[in-house]
């Protein structure tokens, strides 16, 4: 008899408002050896409604990871992170701060939330393609990311 594994997708969570960053990710993702799901919102807002699976987010996934953008309209991603370091149903999902900020401040600010890791966008296309595969390297198979 042989027993055969089968892996549940990771699921991701991408906070970003930006149409071209959220492309270069996704093209990151997409090269993925392991399976994962990505979803997308565009607002701080939107993220906290998606992780409580409140409104048009009732029934999302609890993510296994979150990406989040600092700048965000609505709610900036340091509110998200505050937020979701917070509470207790939540606190626990990793969260990579990917930014175009690099000022000191947001460093130690986001670290100081409890942020997992804080990774700032290069402007050039191939070097963000390299940080995506980066991040799905170590996070998504080398990382062993907590049970829900």
């Amino acid at each position: 008899m042989r027993t055969r594994i089968v892996f549940k997708p990771v699921e991701i969570l991408v906070v970003e408002d930006s149409k071209g960053d959220i492309g270069l990710i996704e093209e990151g993702f997409e090269d993925a050896k392991i399976g994962n799901i990505l979803h997308i919102v565009e607002d701080g807002e939107e993220a906290i409604a998606f992780l409580r699976g409140e409104g048009q987010f009732s029934g999302s996934p609890r993510p296994d990871i979150i990406l989040l953008d600092l700048n965000l309209p609505k709610k900036d991603g340091r509110e998200v992170l505050e937020e979701v370091k917070s509470d207790d149903e939540l606190k626990n999902i990793p969260i990579v701060v990917l930014t175009t900020s690099k000022a000191e401040e947001d460093v130690l600010r986001s670290y100081n939330l409890h942020a997992n890791a804080y990774i700032t966008k290069p402007v050039d296309f191939d070097q963000f393609l390299n940080v995506v595969k980066s991040i799905e390297n170590f996070w998504l198979e080398i990382v062993k990311l907590p049970s829900k």
